[in-house]
């Protein structure tokens, strides 16, 4: 069994409760987050405990204002975290684990903040006239964990192209993001939200969105979902040029957390009218299979391959 050495019996309480709450709301992340060692496992957990805080509030039923001042509360405790002023006697667990993945791995936690402005984004109900627009709200909430992520994970010494190592990592992060937001058109319409790019919506005929459980009147829906799609492989393809210079446990959770979003996206492309119909997932024996091929590799370099042909093609 592994186990990390020199924790606090209160700071490994700390990491349990942020690997309880991974394992109970974050089943896809979970799933590559198992193949790591044990403290790169644990500071990824405290990361997601985290994040997972700063979406519920998002998601929440608070009114926008009260909404707005947990998130900027929840920005003063990061602040705390980023100052050193947690100490391991401190009540609030996700912030005792922070703190110390923070001290053991050089972790950007800025980009926690940029995470906390795209949830707050969601609350003021911006919404995305471009691509460009969109990348920017996705580069908050997704391509930052990428970078967070990072920092825990490390790069190989001497791994060709290591210093763009951080860019790929956010390219992923946006990869999943729209793999999400496409996942999520239904749900997100039920709660007021639209994320896909306006002029988009407009091309194929979608601007009137998506509340029902078929698309607009005359709209080429189909159309609108491999447009998306196209261009979340894309970033995969781009995204995926991480993976070699990631150690072997630190390529597997990659390349499990991504090779599940990726066969997800190919789901979506079969039956783009599934996410209007209800939440397309992957069973749990399928997740596995993902995880276990991420440790040979196996998925990840079928991927590039693959993203690579449609490119060229």
């Amino acid at each position: 069994m592994e186990t990390t050495a020199h924790v606090s019996a209160p700071v490994l309480a700390a990491y349990r409760y942020c690997e309880a709450v991974t394992g109970q709301q974050a089943r896809n992340f979970a799933y590559g987050i198992r193949l790591l060692p044990a403290e790169k496992r644990q500071a990824m957990s405290a990361l997601y405990a985290f994040s997972r805080r700063v979406d519920d509030i998002g998601d929440g039923s608070l009114e926008a204002a009260a909404k707005q001042q947990r998130l900027e509360d929840t920005r003063a405790l990061l602040a705390r975290v980023k100052g050193g002023d947690i100490g391991e006697d401190d009540t609030d667990p996700v912030a005792v684990a922070l703190s110390d993945a923070a001290r053991r791995f050089p972790i950007p936690l800025d980009a926690l903040d940029e995470l906390i402005d795209g949830v707050l984004a969601d609350v003021r109900g911006d919404t995305y006239e471009t691509w460009e627009e969109l990348k920017v709200y996705c580069r908050c909430v997704a391509g930052g964990i990428g970078r967070l992520s990072l920092g825990v994970f490390g790069t190989v010494p001497g791994a060709p192209g290591a210093e763009r190592a951080a860019e790929y990592a956010d390219t992923l992060g946006l990869a999943l993001q729209l793999t999400n937001i496409l996942r999520d058109v239904r749900e997100d319409a039920g709660n007021g939200r639209t994320y896909l790019p306006a002029e988009d919506l407009a091309k194929f005929g979608c601007s009137a969105g998506f509340g029902r459980p078929v698309p607009p009147p005359g709209a080429d829906f189909a159309g609108l979902v491999h447009f998306e799609v196209r261009r979340a492989r894309a970033l995969f393809a781009d995204g995926f040029r991480l993976l070699p210079m990631l150690d072997r446990r630190s390529g597997a959770c990659v390349a499990a957390m991504a090779g599940i979003y990726h066969r997800l996206l190919s789901r979506i492309a079969a039956d783009p009218e599934a996410v209007l119909r209800g939440r397309v997932s992957l069973p749990g024996r399928e997740k596995a299979f993902v995880a276990v091929r991420g440790l040979s590799g196996l998925d990840a370099r079928a991927i590039g391959r693959r993203e690579s042909v449609r490119r060229r093609g």
